[in-house]
């Protein structure tokens, strides 16, 4: 099997044959591991056409919540939104880049992506230690016709503060009254049975070199390690398959306009196509910018992301925001200001 190795940094100098450009000396993010493969492939095409130098580091939505709060990135990233008053108390705003998908991975011998389906409340129990065998008879209603062997199940979840885990423990509360009165939904959460990995690469990882494991990781990961992707039962009781067009299904709902400070979760949406355990990921940076030259780059950089990056996206199983969203987005970084009371980036 293809074990994943992206970097967890992305870190591109300034190019010697790259035009010149009057940069900030620095540009540094941090956070979540969600969005890293397309935060990684927009990094590289924007260093190539503009000798911008970006540096992320693939941390967990909670590292980077944690950084930005302490003054040491530009920006930080997570796939947990914060709620509004922890915003305003915290002097941030947040916007979100692109949606995605969390997905179920397992390791059985004989069982390819799609062959494998389970609803919500059977994933929980999996992960809540109530089905330990992969022959359980819950399993095996959900799946008559597959040969599922008697050994024990692995669970592989996430070690580090993570937007993944928000997203997936958030969608599982929704579904399973225990596991919303026994653990809830967070960055991080008490496990009650499993491996700890840390990141999406961890997991997918452990999944890979393990027999009988599940876990969960972000849809780009799954296809970057050959993993076996599992389908699930959706709110409208239809059996989906990851992907682009099941994830646009789930934000199609999404109400981005009136949403305040873009605080939406996608996790559990109705309608027959919707993946249920979608979900947008987001960038937060301080209203009052510390260093206006290096927020106004970010900025540039994922203005450029939005028009210049749709494709790159779409190819990753991204789903871009609609132009309508970005055109309010575009607003709302007006609200970033420097010493001046001036924006620090207008188009």
């Amino acid at each position: 099997m293809k074990l994943i190795n992206f970097t967890r940094v992305i870190a591109f100098a300034v190019c010697a044959a790259a035009p010149t450009y009057a940069y900030a000396a620095s540009v540094s993010g941090a956070g979540a591991t969600f969005p890293y493969p397309i935060y990684a492939k927009w990094a590289d095409m924007y260093n190539k056409e503009t000798g911008f130098r970006l540096n992320y580091q693939s941390i967990g939505s909670g590292g980077g919540i944690k950084q930005i709060k302490n003054k040491t990135v530009t920006f930080g990233a997570s796939d947990m939104p914060l709620e509004p008053k922890e915003l305003t108390a915290s002097g941030l705003i947040q916007f979100p880049t692109v949606v995605g998908g969390d997905v179920p991975i397992v390791n059985l011998d004989g069982v390819k992506a799609g062959d494998l389906v389970l609803d919500g409340p059977t994933l929980a129990n999996i992960f809540l230690g109530k089905i330990t065998k992969w022959d359980d008879p819950a399993i095996k209603k959900l799946n008559p016709n597959a040969k599922l062997p008697s050994s024990a199940i692995v669970v592989v979840h996430r070690s580090d503060g993570s937007g993944t885990t928000f997203i997936f423990t958030d969608y599982l509360s929704k579904v399973s009254p225990d596991w919303k009165s026994n653990v809830g939904a967070s960055t991080a959460v008490e496990w009650p049975v499993g491996i700890g990995a840390k990141g999406n690469e961890g997991v997918s990882n452990n999944v890979a070199q393990t027999k009988g494991a599940i876990g969960y990781v972000e849809f780009a990961y799954a296809l970057e390690t050959n993993l076996t992707t599992v389908n699930m039962i959706n709110r409208d009781g239809k059996a989906v398959a990851p992907s682009s067009a099941s994830f646009q299904a789930a934000a199609a709902n999404a109400d981005w306009e009136k949403s305040d400070n873009y605080f939406v979760i996608l996790t559990d949406e109705p309608g027959p196509e919707s993946w249920p355990i979608a979900g947008a990921t987001f960038i937060l940076m301080y209203k009052q910018a510390a260093d206006p030259a290096a927020s106004a780059d970010a900025l540039k950089f994922f203005d450029w992301a939005y028009t210049n990056g749709r494709q790159a996206a779409e190819d990753l199983h991204y789903v871009p925001l609609p132009p309508a969203v970005i055109a309010q987005i575009e607003k709302t970084w007006q609200t970033i200001v420097g010493p001046d009371g001036k924006p620090v980036f207008t188009k």
